[in-house]
Formats: C-alpha cells, structure tokens, sequence
C-alpha cells in the first residue's frame, strides 16, 4: 500500500471523487501543513492555524498509480484560484500536493508542468504547492464520508 494526500478546497468533495478510484482502500479527510500543530475544524475554519483542509489517500500501486490520481486531481478542481476553491475561500482550501517521498515529489511536480504546457487552463498560473508531507490530523469523525452519509452529490466540479 502507498500514500497520498491532496488538498484542493472543502475536504468533502475530495474524499468523495477518490473513494470512486478503483484502487484506493481508503481516503480520509483531515488537516495538514499547519504551523500549530494539531487542530479541530473549528480552528482551522477560521484560517488561522495554516492547515489546509486535505485527504489523505491509502492506495494499491499495483492497481492505480500515483500518476493517475494525480491526474484525478487536476480533473477536480481549479488549480489556477489561490487559496479558493467555488465560494470556499481562505488558505484552508488551498490547492495542495503532499508529496510523501522523492518519487512522488518529482512526479507530482512533472505533472504541474505537463499541466502549465498544456494551456488548459489558457495561461492562467497553476497556484498548486507542492510541499512534503508533514503531520496528518484526522478529521472529526462527521467529516468522513459526510456527502455520503447525508446522501449529498460531490460539491466539485470536474474539470
């Protein structure tokens, strides 16, 4: 099994589209890269602790690659609106990869520039950071799988 975590605006719609992934055995929502260490919801709603809000992905590499849910989460979301995601704004929903070691930190960053050459998104500069990975704090136990647990469509959109 591998690791992944993504940040790319309310937590919630990115579980959602990665728990469809075939491969994945998990996605968790929870917190990451903040400068305060461990964090309720209730802080880091409120923009101030550094964490963005992010899900943590558990994988078979065997089945899907790091590469596809990379590109899985570009699909997802707008990588071009610093630290917004639709009406979620703060540094909480920022666009974010976790990159967990050298491979992934290089394929991740790869990814980034196929996607800057692509001009898909027309010129507009690609926001995305792409940081190593640091503590992850597990969410509140009614944020996992909260779309699907009050029967809610995934509030993203594909792109």
């Amino acid at each position: 099994m591998a690791v992944a975590t993504f940040g790319a605006g309310c937590f919630w719609g990115v579980e959602y589209f990665f728990r469809e992934v075939n491969g994945v055995t998990n996605a968790t929502c929870g917190y990451m890269g903040g400068r305060d260490g461990e964090a309720t919801y209730e802080q880091v709603k409120q923009g101030s602790t550094g964490h963005a809000e992010v899900v943590r992905v558990e994988f078979d590499p065997a089945i899907v690659s790091f590469e596809t849910l990379l590109d899985i989460f570009w699909s997802n979301h707008n990588p071009t609106t610093l630290n917004q995601q639709g009406d979620d704004i703060g540094e909480q929903y920022r666009s974010t990869i976790f990159y967990c070691n050298v491979e992934q930190q290089q394929q991740a960053n790869e990814s980034k520039n196929n996607l800057i050459a692509s001009n898909k998104w027309q010129g507009k500069p690609i926001v995305t950071q792409i940081v190593a990975a640091q503590t992850f704090y597990r969410a509140e136990e009614y944020h996992q799988q909260y779309l699907a647990k009050n029967n809610l469509p995934s509030c993203h959109i594909s792109f």
